[in-house]
C-alpha cells in the first residue's frame, strides 16, 4: 500500500462526513503498466469480470487500469467487496483521477464522467448501502486547504479520537515520530508517550497543548508528513517481463529499456532529481546469486562504503557515497533470483527513506522471470559495463610481483599514492609494508596471506649489454585477464646520466607496465620497470625505459625486513616457458 497515499486516506477518515461531500466521484485504481499493449491486457481481463472498467495513461510512460468512477461512499464498498473476493489487487486505492488524460479503454467508448451506479452485486443499482466503514474507503486525496475543516471542542476531539481504528492510531504515531516528537512503539495504543508527543506537536504548531489532536490538527499532522512526497507520484507498477510488481516513484523515474538481469528506469528529469530504479531478474542457483551480489559491489552505481548483508537466500546492500546512496536488496526462491535497486541522490535522506520504505513493502513476486534475449546485443556494449551499467574503475592501475611465500608484491610507489583501497589481482585488499622514495618503490602486504605459484629470484650476476630481456605487466589495466609480456633489449647498465642503480631498456612498455617485473632470458628478475617521467623539459623516444637494477632493489627490501632471494644462474628458455613464469609471477595492481 502506497504509504502517502495510505497517509492521505486516514486524514480523510478523520474528518470523512465533511469531505465525503466536497468529494464527488473517485476512482479504484487497480493497478499502473509499463506498457499500452499490456494495459489493454489487463483491462480486457478485468472487463470479463468487472463493470465499470477504464483505463488512461497517466504519464511517465505509464498507464493505469481503473473501475469507476463513483460516489465516494460507493467507491468504498467497491474496495471493500472486491478486496475480501481477491478480485483486484491487495494495494488498489482510490484516487480523484487528476493525473489521467488519454483514455485507451473501452475501445472505440468514452469512459463516463459522472458517478456510476453501485453494481447491483454490492448493494446497487443507483446507491449506497449506507454502511461504508472508513477504513475501506482507502485513499481518497486530502482536501487542498486543511484549514478549511471547522476546529472541535476537546469533547468533541475525544470523540472522533474515539472513532479511529487500531490502524489509523498507527499512522499517526509514524507522523509524530517523523515530525521528532514521538520514539516509543508504533503500536496503536495512546498512552502517555503518545499524549506528551501530541502535547508536544500543538505547542510547536502553536495550539493549545491538550494532547488530544482534533480533526484537522490530525489532517495537519498527516499532511505535513505526506508532504514531502508531493510529486513524486508512487505508483503500483506490475512488470510482466520480470516478474516483479512494486510501488516504483512514476514521478521521478520512467522505464527506458530491458538490459538482463535489468529492467532499467530512468530519471525523469535528471537535473532535478537524477533517481534510478532498476528491477533484477534472472534464473540461477545459489552460485549465480552469490555471483551476482559479488558482480553488483563492481558498479559505478554501488559505491565500496557501507553497509552489506548477505546469506544464502537474500541479500541487501546499502551503498554510500558522496554524491549518491544506493540500496540494492535480491532473493533466490524456486531457481529465481528477483529483487530491486534504489539510486537517490546525497542530501535528500527524508525522501529517500520514504520511498524505500515504500518500496521494499509493496515488492512482491509475480509469475515470469526476464528473458534474457529481450534485448540483443548491440553496438554500445562494452568490456567496462555489465549489462548497461558502468564498471566502477580504479583511479590507476599499475604492475607488480611477488617477492616472497606469503604473497608480498613490490610495485612502483606512484601506485600506491592518493589511494582509499589498494587492491592485488581487483580482489585482495592490500596494505602498505615498506616503501623506497629514493627509487620510487613500494611493498604491498596482502590482508590475508595468499600463495603465490612463483616468487621472484633477483639476478646477482651483472647482465650483459644488447642481451634480450622482457618486462611483464599489465599494460591495458584489468581488460586482459593475464600479463603481457614484452620483449626488449637492455641498453645499457646504468641512466643516461650515469645512475648506477639504474638499467637502460630497448623497449617499448606502457603505463600500466610500471612495477613489472624486468626479466632475463632464463626468467630471473633484472630490475622492476620505472614509470616513464615526460613531464619535464625532455621527452624520451617512446622506445626508451628504464629500470631499478635488481642488487639495489634487495638491498632496499632487505633494509626493510624481506627476506627475498637471489641467484647467479644463467639460462635461457623457450619465450612460451617465459611468458608462462612471468604469468605466475606478475600481478594487477589498482589503486581506488
Amino acid at each position: 500500500m502506497i504509504r502517502r497515499v495510505w497517509g492521505l486516506f486516514l486524514a480523510l477518515a478523520m474528518m470523512w462526513p465533511m469531505s465525503a461531500a466536497a468529494q464527488e466521484t473517485v476512482w479504484v485504481q487497480l493497478e499502473a503498466q509499463r506498457t499500452l499493449s499490456g494495459a489493454q491486457t489487463a483491462a480486457r481481463g478485468y472487463s470479463n469480470r468487472l463493470e465499470n472498467v477504464a483505463g488512461f495513461a497517466i504519464g511517465g510512460g505509464f498507464y493505469a487500469i481503473a473501475l469507476g468512477p463513483y460516489t465516494p461512499d460507493d467507491a468504498g464498498i467497491v474496495v471493500r467487496q472486491l478486496k475480501s473476493e481477491r478480485a483486484i489487487p491487495a494495494d488498489a486505492y482510490l484516487v480523484d483521477g487528476g493525473n489521467f488524460r488519454q483514455q485507451f479503454w473501452p475501445v472505440g467508448t468514452g469512459a463516463p464522467t459522472v458517478a456510476q451506479p453501485l453494481p447491483t452485486r454490492y448493494g446497487g443499482p443507483g446507491g449506497s448501502t449506507g454502511e461504508t466503514d472508513a477504513a475501506e474507503v482507502a485513499e481518497t486525496p486530502l482536501p487542498e486547504d486543511v484549514a478549511a475543516i471547522p476546529e472541535e471542542s476537546l469533547s468533541e476531539a475525544r470523540q472522533s479520537e474515539a472513532a479511529l481504528s487500531r490502524d489509523e492510531k498507527m499512522m499517526l504515531q509514524v507522523a509524530l515520530e517523523w515530525a521528532g516528537h514521538y520514539d516509543a512503539a508504533i503500536d496503536g495504543l495512546f498512552g502517555g508517550g503518545t499524549r506528551n508527543a501530541m502535547s508536544s506537536w500543538q505547542a510547536e504548531k502553536g495550539y493549545q497543548r491538550t494532547g488530544v489532536l482534533t480533526t484537522r490538527q490530525r489532517a495537519e499532522l498527516v499532511s505535513d508528513y505526506n508532504a514531502i512526497l508531493e510529486g513524486l507520484d508512487l505508483q503500483v507498477v506490475r512488470d510482466e517481463e520480470t516478474g516483479i510488481q512494486m510501488q516504483i516513484p512514476t514521478g521521478a523515474v520512467a522505464f527506458e529499456r530491458y538490459d538482463p538481469p535489468f529492467a532499467m528506469f530512468e530519471p525523469t528529469d535528471p537535473a532535478t532529481l537524477p533517481a534510478r530504479v532498476i528491477l533484477i531478474s534472472q534464473r540461477g542457483d545459489e552460485d549465480r546469486f552469490f555471483g551476482l551480489y559479488e558482480i553488483l559491489q563492481t558498479l559505478e552505481i554501488v559505491p565500496p562504503e557501507g553497509e552489506r548483508s548477505r546469506s544464502a537466500r537474500e541479500f541487501r546492500i546499502d551503498a554510500v557515497g558522496d554524491d549518491f546512496r544506493t540500496y540494492v536488496q535480491a532473493s533466490l526462491e524456486g531457481g529465481e533470483i528477483k529483487g530491486f535497486m534504489l539510486v537517490w541522490p546525497a542530501g535528500d535522506e527524508d525522501r529517500r527513506t520514504r520511498v524505500l520504505a515504500n518500496m521494499r513493502g509493496s515488492f512482491a513476486r509475480i509469475d515470469g522471470v526476464l528473458d534474457p534475449a529481450i534485448a540483443p546485443p548491440d553496438e554500445s556494449q562494452s568490456v567496462n559495463m555489465v549489462s548497461g551499467l558502468e564498471l566502477r574503475e580504479p583511479r590507476l592501475t599499475r604492475s607488480g610481483f611477488y617477492i616472497d611465500a606469503r604473497g608480498s608484491v613490490l610495485t612502483t610507489l606512484d601506485a600506491t599514492e592518493g589511494c582509499s583501497d589498494i587492491l592485488v589481482e581487483d580482489r585482495y585488499g592490500a596494505e602498505i609494508a615498506h616503501t623506497d622514495a629514493e627509487l620510487g618503490l613500494a611493498v604491498l602486504r596482502p590482508e590475508s596471506a595468499l600463495a603465490p605459484r612463483r616468487v621472484a629470484e633477483f639476478q646477482s650476476n651483472v647482465p650483459r649489454l644488447k642481451s634480450e630481456v622482457a618486462v611483464a605487466g599489465y599494460p591495458y589495466g584489468g581488460l586482459l585477464a593475464a600479463p603481457a609480456v614484452t620483449f626488449g633489449t637492455l641498453a645499457d647498465i646504468r641512466g643516461l646520466a650515469g645512475e648506477d642503480q639504474l638499467n637502460r631498456l630497448d623497449l617499448a612498455a606502457q603505463p600500466g607496465d610500471a612495477g613489472g617485473p624486468l626479466l632475463d632470458a632464463g626468467g630471473t628478475v633484472l630490475g622492476m620497470l620505472k614509470p616513464r617521467d615526460d613531464n619535464g623539459s625532455t621527452v624520451l623516444p617512446s622506445g626508451v625505459s628504464f629500470a631499478v637494477d635488481s642488487d639495489t632493489i634487495v638491498a632496499s627490501l632487505r633494509e626493510g625486513g624481506f627476506a627475498v632471494s637471489t641467484t647467479d644462474r644463467l639460462e635461457r628458455l623457450p619465450a612460451e616457458t617465459l611468458t608462462l613464469r612471468a604469468a605466475d609471477l606478475t600481478v594487477l595492481v589498482s589503486c581506488w
